[in-house]
């Protein structure tokens, strides 16, 4: 598959020219940046310092596949202003098309909850991090039609998921050995969460109460989603192992989690645990691989008819 990147230059297109390099289906042919054209690509991806590649234009009839790592709001410009060919399949890492009223054309890329609709089309548009963590950790009750319509959320980021560009907030002297909640109740991916979750089969949208808060780690996520259900916890732990027995990237795990047992994989690891009706849901992912770059490549493998793993088999930095 040949590869075009637009809007190269931060940390999701980073990890995804990380993730191609090594990719045996993929062929990366052009990696762009309008602030960087003509550059070394290691002179912004300082990890990269062993290859040659360069920011370039794409060449829209040369690939097979693009991959768009823009800011949000943008790539939906980008692609008035670059016709793309109708041969080309496209995965959108921004929230231009995530939600259903926004999407044309675009197919939420969960894999988990649209894997057969994915393979069968031309346009994915990538879940948000939080959104990806949240989601797994309750599309199994939604499928079911047990999802309470009060659900509380504590969710805790590392400083990538905020970007590149350093502000006021998110800047090192601030974020080193501290911790702060941010767009508490306001979250851009409440939208999108409550209709993946109505897809899945909840009864409307739920009440979702959602505190993200802004870790002091530079990646990582890890939710505590807490609901009411009179359902065993036994019955539970058996729905979600089920649930998830097909799909190779999430774990259901039957002990506590740690945040390191999923940095640098394309991992969700999901732990439940209750007590009285009161039952709480961890799950844990890598914001910049399952929350981004790595499950685009999980799409692009399911778009071109891949084993879904291909390229993705990552061990964690535990130590």
């Amino acid at each position: 598959m040949r590869v075009g990147i637009a809007g190269a230059a931060g940390y999701t297109a980073g990890e995804l020219i990380r993730i191609l390099i090594g990719h045996p289906g993929a062929e990366l042919r052009y990696i762009q940046s309008e602030s960087h054209q003509g550059l070394p690509v290691y002179k912004v991806h300082q990890d990269l310092l062993y290859s040659r590649l360069v920011f370039s234009d794409i060449d829209f009839s040369d690939i097979d596949v693009l991959f768009l790592c823009m800011g949000h709001g943008v790539s939906g410009k980008f692609l008035n202003v670059h016709p793309i060919p109708a041969n080309v399949k496209i995965i959108d890492l921004g929230n231009d098309f995530r939600l259903e009223k926004e999407s044309n054309g675009f197919i939420y890329g969960l894999p988990e909850l649209s894997r057969e609709e994915i393979r069968k089309g031309r346009y994915v548009a990538n879940p948000g991090c939080f959104a990806t963590a949240i989601e797994l950790g309750l599309i199994p009750l939604a499928s079911i039609g047990r999802l309470p319509e009060e659900i509380t959320v504590v969710g805790i980021t590392g400083s990538t998921g905020a970007g590149q560009k350093p502000t006021a907030d998110t800047h090192f002297s601030n974020r080193c050995n501290n911790l702060s909640n941010y767009k508490v109740f306001t979250h851009r991916h409440l939208d999108e969460i409550r209709e993946t979750l109505v897809r899945a089969g909840a009864k409307g949208f739920p009440d979702l109460a959602f505190v993200p808060v802004r870790g002091c780690h530079t990646r990582g996520i890890l939710v505590n989603t807490v609901i009411r259900t009179d359902i065993t916890i036994e019955s539970i732990t058996a729905l979600y192992k089920a649930y998830y027995n097909t799909h190779p990237f999430v774990y259901v795990s039957d002990e506590p989690l740690y945040l390191k047992q999923v940095v640098n994989t394309n991992y969700c690891y999901i732990h439940i645990s209750k007590q009285g009706e009161q039952m709480l849901i961890t799950s844990v992912i890598d914001n910049l691989l399952k929350g981004a770059s790595g499950q685009a490549v999980q799409n692009m493998n399911l778009l071109f008819g891949l084993e879904e793993t291909t390229g993705l088999r990552l061990k964690a930095n535990y130590f």
